[in-house]
């Protein structure tokens, strides 16, 4: 076995201590010798080069700023227990025994901040990530959009029995022209598009190139946007019969609600989330060559901002004394009616207006990214767990999940007591 490595699906990386950026020397130097520079076109989504690249996405992509708060940052408190964390024990699902800070480096975490009724109780950043840096949240970015698409249906603003081409008319014949708004909403659309990370002829790696989200390959004759690209997405199967998760369903929500309220989505979550929450640090979306919003995976922010929005989830809705969101819609996301279940390790789950609903001991509800970005809100342990990680495999299943899980449970077991 090499030394400082680990072993994924049959190859051997790194390991999370070997693979610090700043060891590595990532874009050090003026300029960087060769060696160490990191470029859209060639390396920036390789690994170990994502370990920088996941805290500089503006630095290689077009983006749009997410404006801090105009008031100011809100008050997160703290009750540091960062000792006592540190040494908490955590067996994995293969039954591998570790203490708590060991995990973070076996997931390649970025950076893990916990907060415990509202106060920050842990808070560790590893490698280029600090405080003030935003991070690609990657999915999690579909679960902002699916909270702010749910509160415009509570209020009216859209109707989610309404199909999509009654928002947008050019969607008409294509595969969402007889989807409804919630059947985009959780996923439960019949698609031709596959979203298979380890399949490089899969949709998905089509579709981030349209978006500009990946280089494009020499003599690249595909869409050259956002837009193009869902033009040209063909139906499979039937609406409303099973949930399957295809990221291109949240950039058709994003793009609705633009153009109904009028507003980017970059100005939507300033103004509904941003702004009310007291965020301190701007974030920023990813965009195309149009400026269309990458609404399926493009949005960084800093750790405690996503924690700020986590908290409020975990409150119905309400923060700092302010109710943002409708709690009716956060209640409806942990308790609805819901019709996108699945099985997850024998434990009946659901899915529900772009976020994950586990049913696990805490009646835990999350936002979930690829390479280990993880939103967890834990309401019977009153804690949410904010978490950015830079693993050298997308999926969580072959990746962080079989110790992240475990450890994210054993925390809260710990602070439940």
């Amino acid at each position: 076995m090499a030394v400082n490595t680990l072993e994924f699906q049959g190859t051997r990386y790194l390991d999370g201590r070997a693979s610090d950026p700043l060891q590595l020397g990532w874009m050090r130097g003026s300029p960087p010798p060769l060696a160490a520079r990191i470029a859209f076109s060639d390396n920036a989504f390789e690994f170990p080069q994502v370990r920088w690249s996941f805290s500089h996405m503006r630095e290689l992509i077009p983006t749009v700023n997410v404006r801090h708060s105009d008031g100011g940052p809100s008050v997160l408190a703290g009750n540091d227990r960062t000792e006592e964390i540190d040494a908490l024990i955590c067996t994995d699902t293969n039954g591998s025994v570790r203490r708590f800070e060991d995990t973070l480096f076996d997931t390649y975490t970025d950076g893990y901040l916990v907060l415990h009724r509202g106060r920050i109780v842990y808070e560790r950043y590893l490698g280029v990530l600090g405080p003030h840096v935003p991070h690609a949240a990657h999915s999690i970015t579909k679960s902002y959009v699916g909270t702010l698409a749910a509160a415009l249906v509570h209020e009216g603003v859209l109707d989610d029995v309404r199909t999509v081409p009654n928002y947008l008319p050019e969607l008409q014949h294509t595969a969402w022209g007889d989807a409804t708004l919630r059947q985009v909403m959780d996923m439960q659309t019949g698609l031709a598009y596959s979203e298979e990370y380890t399949d490089k002829n899969a949709s998905v790696w089509k579709y981030s190139q349209s978006v500009g989200f990946r280089p494009r390959p020499a003599g690249y004759a595909g869409p050259s946007n956002l837009c193009q690209y869902l033009l040209s997405v063909t139906k499979e199967g039937e609406h409303g019969a099973d949930f399957s998760y295809k990221t291109i369903n949240t950039e058709v929500l994003s793009w609705v609600m633009t153009r109904v309220t009028g507003r980017s989505l970059a100005q939507l979550l300033h103004e509904m989330l941003w702004d009310p929450l007291g965020c301190e640090d701007d974030g920023y979306l990813t965009i195309d060559v149009t400026g269309m919003p990458h609404a399926g995976g493009g949005l960084s922010a800093t750790l405690r901002d996503m924690a700020r929005f986590g908290e409020m989830m975990r409150c119905d809705g309400a923060y700092n004394g302010k109710q943002i969101i409708p709690a009716e819609v956060i209640r409806d996301v942990r308790m609805g009616d819901h019709s996108a279940n699945f099985t997850t390790n024998g434990v009946k789950s659901s899915y529900r207006s772009q976020w994950w609903v586990t049913n696990d001991e805490f009646g835990a509800f999350q936002a979930s990214g690829i390479h280990g970005q993880r939103l967890y809100i834990a309401p019977s342990a009153e804690m949410v767990i904010a978490r950015f990680g830079s693993h050298p495999i997308a999926a969580a299943s072959a990746g962080h999940g079989p110790i992240s899980v475990p450890q994210m449970r054993a925390l809260g077991r710990m602070l439940r007591s």
